[in-house]
């Protein structure tokens, strides 16, 4: 498999997300910041072009390449072209978009640095402030509420596309351009204007529980994240358990969920994939811990990489995994280079677990259902496995 699967959110909804053989999702997160990638340097898109279902390709291309000449958008008319195939997961993306998904697979983006979500009376609220970025220096807090994005009003929008709005995405707005933002805080109301800023993700996180559990969560597989998940691992108390954090991860680099195997397999499979009835396989490198207990915690909005993660260590026997079931995302796309420049992919084919489970539109069961008070089950499994 190529060196670069990502998994990150689209810049234009409704259409699948992924770059190089890429086992694409769909970011349904409030990170208004706009995307969350995953690592590893993708190969040049013209270059998977062999492997991809030619047919497709060659009418999506021709389909481009038609309305050039016409002085139509080569762009639309290839989106036109994918819809009609028929592929769920199929995307077109113009060439500044496949440059910024370029930047998220090294886990940078551009955006103002602050995550939201929307409210039941469908107000949109800030929930996070990155520190050091434009809207910490601006004084936003979590709590504030965002009123609008460059005077359009935001209230009753899907997060989506609040975050298009703040990322510039219409326009493809790069570093350094502004932002005028409508703000609320109790009963003080003010514009601000910021300037969009290149910012990086921080894909693990790591805390410790009492009796010395550790949680590892990972939010997204963007560049470094395996590396990180097998330090976390190896840093954690002697003897302990781990619980590893899955929910809300829709995915990322394939290779770097492959490598966070590794950190609890001796080598072995960990998932099989097909691209156009050529099958292949992915194994963890040998020497992972295979000692410590291990609970995956996982539900609807766990995707792709992390459901390929989650599968290889419910098969392998290396984890109980707890929580609802995961989306159901485990396609792969390949993507080709258009006369415009812009870039279209199309599924060729999709991962199994290691025993074998298709995941596409079926997704992971856990072993315990827990919808509420999910870590707190985990922390009860961990001491049946003999945690203390």
């Amino acid at each position: 498999m190529s060196g670069r699967d990502l998994f990150c959110q689209p810049r234009r909804f409704g259409r699948g997300a992924a770059l190089t053989l890429v086992f694409a999702s769909v970011l349904v997160a409030g990170a208004a910041t706009g995307s969350f990638p995953g690592p590893d340097r993708k190969s040049p898109a013209g270059t998977a072009r062999s492997a991809a279902p030619a047919g497709r390709h060659e009418d999506v291309a021709e389909a481009a390449a038609d309305a050039m000449a016409a002085g139509e958008s080569p762009v639309e008319a290839a989106e036109r072209a994918v819809s009609r195939s028929g592929d769920r997961w199929g995307a077109v993306y113009s060439q500044g978009e496949y440059e910024e998904f370029e930047e998220a697979l090294d886990g940078e983006y551009t955006g103002v640095g602050l995550w939201a979500r929307r409210e039941r009376d469908g107000r949109i609220e800030v929930t996070k402030v990155r520190t050091g970025s434009p809207a910490a220096t601006a004084g936003i807090r979590a709590g504030d509420r965002l009123r609008s994005v460059d005077g359009a009003k935001v209230d009753g929008r899907p997060v989506t596309e609040v975050v298009s709005l703040l990322r510039g995405d219409a326009t493809d707005a790069p570093v350094g351009t502004a932002v005028k933002l409508g703000l609320e805080r109790g009963t003080r109301a003010w514009d601000l204007t910021l300037r969009r800023a290149q910012l990086s993700v921080d894909p693990v996180t790591v805390r410790q529980l009492a009796g010395g559990i550790t949680v590892i969560r990972i939010a997204s597989f963007t560049k470094g994240a395996g590396d990180e998940v097998r330090e976390a691992v190896r840093r954690a108390p002697a003897a302990t358990g781990i619980v590893l954090d899955l929910r809300g991860n829709s995915g990322g680099l394939v290779t770097e969920a492959v490598t966070a195997a590794s950190a609890f397999l001796d080598g072995g499979l960990v998932a099989t994939y097909d691209v156009d009835g050529d099958q292949r396989a992915l194994h963890a490198e040998p020497g992972g811990d295979t000692g410590r207990p291990v609970v995956a915690v996982v539900d609807g909005g766990t995707m792709s990489a992390a459901e390929l993660l989650t599968g290889a260590l419910q098969d392998r026997g290396r984890a109980v995994v707890v929580g609802t079931r995961t989306f159901g995302k485990g396609s792969v796309q390949m993507p080709s280079r258009l006369p415009d420049g812009s870039v279209a992919e199309l599924t060729v084919g999709h991962y199994r677990t290691p025993s074998g489970r298709a995941v596409d539109g079926r997704g992971i069961t856990p072993d315990l259902d827990a919808e509420r008070g999910v870590l707190e089950r985990a922390e009860t499994v961990l001491s049946g496995m003999g945690e203390s």
